[in-house]
């Protein structure tokens, strides 16, 4: 992507990422998680179990609302509270299977979605974005905390 008319890389790449993700958003599915779900299922998975008050501050949630997010994914059997073997009184979440299968269905359907996307696309424009995935990679890398 040229930097055309004094535009930065970011505002350039930005719009695009945000239609991307707001597309994969939208599919249509009986278990479509919500993306704060989603996104709470995977740190869950990648992380190991967590307090409600941690998650709450890593997804920029707040406590009342996460906890009543934990409620609806419990309910659902997508999580359950276990008691924190570090401190009696408290409580942590952990992921269950179910959660997991959540998470493989809903990355199945989006893989499935980008590859028909990938086949509207000339060749060469797939080779393009294929030939940028390591330096997006690097980009990813270099903002994760």
């Amino acid at each position: 992507m040229e930097n055309t008319g004094g535009a930065s890389r970011g505002s350039q790449l930005l719009p695009v990422l945000g239609q991307l993700v707001r597309f994969l958003r939208q599919i249509e599915s009986p278990d479509n998680p919500s993306p704060v779900s989603l996104a709470v299922l995977r740190r869950l998975d990648g992380d190991g179990p967590g307090r409600v008050t941690d998650l709450a501050r890593l997804e920029r949630a707040s406590q009342p609302g996460m906890t009543q997010l934990v409620g609806r994914m419990e309910k659902a059997g997508l999580v359950r509270r276990a008691p924190d073997p570090a401190d009696g009184r408290g409580v942590l979440v952990e992921i269950t299977q179910e959660g997991r299968d959540v998470i493989a269905r809903t990355h199945a359907r989006y893989v499935a979605t980008l590859d028909e996307l990938f086949e509207t696309l000339d060749p060469a424009d797939r080779d393009a974005i294929v030939g940028a995935l390591p330096a997006l990679e690097r980009l990813a890398a270099a903002a994760s905390f």
